[in-house]
């Protein structure tokens, strides 16, 4: 099973302060760059795989979806959830995406928001899903980006005029990375750039955009605390198609 961090109580005590928390969608920076990568929901099956608190999963429906399923490990985030949901056509249910079994070709776009970086079985997870699309759906999803899993100790670092430079601490080393965010013991599985998209190449699957985020120069106009992120590449946001 993967590991359930956000059933922690610490963990989920910090996340549910951040911004992304408690604004949703709106919340998030990236999440203009990732809607732009969505087709049209009108009448659409769609499955988020890490839910959350079911933010996506209600807008898909305010977007026209005709049916959205949402996954996740943890029942404290079900629960809030369900909690914020007042729709018959959104179902939430537990799953562990390390070995998820959903029907085939039952959704026409299947999404993911900074999930996948947890899971070790990601090639069996990516089979699962090819099978669950309808030929020509969509698989659309953000994760950390492999650069910013791979950090060096003691963090940033600074070239001879004085700018911040992100060292790398071996990431041709795939495997379980451990980080204290929100609580400790934190376990992400860091893979390369390469390893990532030859894994959703041989699931079978086309990529049909890769993007590697960064906020925009009116972002970090209204918010400046962004301007960190356009010194090395946070979030990797993919498109593929079946």
């Amino acid at each position: 099973m993967a590991q359930n961090i956000y059933d922690d109580p610490v963990f989920f005590a910090g996340y549910s302060q951040l911004g992304r928390s408690v604004e949703g969608l709106a919340g998030a920076a990236e999440w203009p760059a990732l809607q732009a990568m969505l087709p049209a929901m009108a009448g659409l099956n769609v499955v988020d795989l890490g839910c959350g608190y079911g933010w996506f999963c209600r807008w898909a429906r305010e977007q026209g979806a005709a049916r959205v399923l949402g996954l996740d490990l943890s029942e404290k985030m079900l629960a809030r959830a369900a909690a914020l949901t007042q729709d018959a056509a959104i179902g939430y249910a537990r799953a562990d995406l390390e070995r998820l079994d959903l029907p085939e070709a039952a959704f026409d776009l299947v999404y993911s928001s900074l999930t996948l970086h947890y899971i070790d079985r990601l090639a069996d997870l990516l089979a699962a899903t090819r099978r669950a699309l309808v030929p020509g759906g969509r698989l659309v999803f953000s994760i950390e980006h492999p650069i910013f899993m791979a950090p060096a100790q003691p963090g940033w670092l600074t070239d001879a005029q004085g700018r911040k430079t992100w060292p790398l601490d071996s990431y041709q080393a795939e495997g379980p990375r451990t980080t204290n965010w929100l609580a400790d013991g934190v376990i992400k599985q860091h893979r390369t750039i390469g390893t990532l998209l030859n894994l959703l190449i041989r699931a079978g699957f086309t990529l049909t955009h890769v993007e590697e985020w960064g906020p925009t120069e009116a972002q970090v106009a209204a918010r400046p605390e962004l301007a960190e992120e356009r010194e090395q590449p946070m979030l990797l946001l993919v498109a593929a198609q079946r």
